[in-house]
């Protein structure tokens, strides 16, 4: 009798959890759509006013200042790759997996622009989503850069290894976090 209560009891509590997912999953969302809107309308405008040798400097300060003004309420956002730009962007265990899967449903012809992952483990909700590699991105991502463009990102980021990217290929991914209560 005892075991079947206890049964009830984990089988009521599961709906809540799903509900509980389903809601910090849209949260993230959010968050992950605020950070690549923000990082674009900078990026496009430094483009646009002085190039994209100035733009790199403004990723270079810009993201990290954007990432932790929406890492607030208990969330951390932040984007990560398997060819990393900034070595502080250096994905996870989880992370890794997930780009690689991510990759793999790509391959099986799934669009990049709907890859996600959830999971919820040592009382963590973690979400991730794929970045597509667009035409802009390519400027200091692709397989040809300037010469401009490759001095200054060896100026910024001397262990760059973000590069070879073709529009439609998985630049990486924004990853967010929130601690669970218990």
């Amino acid at each position: 009798m005892r075991r079947l209560l206890l049964t009830l009891a984990v089988l009521a509590a599961l709906p809540v959890q799903a509900e509980d997912t389903e809601a910090l999953t849209a949260e993230a969302r959010m968050q992950a759509k605020a950070l690549g809107t923000q990082l674009m309308g900078v990026l496009k405008k430094s483009i646009e006013q002085d190039g994209p040798e100035a733009a790199i400097a403004v990723c270079n300060t810009q993201a990290p200042e954007i990432a932790s003004a929406l890492s607030k309420d208990g969330w951390h956002v932040a984007r990560t790759s398997l060819k990393i730009r900034n070595p502080e962007n250096q994905p996870d265990a989880w992370e890794k997996q997930t780009l690689k899967e991510f990759e793999a449903r790509k391959q099986a012809g799934e669009d990049p622009k709907m890859l996600e992952a959830t999971t919820v483990a040592d009382g963590e909700f973690r979400y991730m989503k794929a970045i597509p590699t667009a035409g802009l991105c390519v400027t200091c991502h692709g397989v040809a850069l300037s010469e401009p463009v490759t001095a200054r990102l060896a100026e910024l980021y001397p262990q760059d290894k973000a590069r070879g990217f073709n529009v439609g290929d998985l630049r990486g991914a924004f990853t967010i976090r929130k601690t669970l209560q218990d």
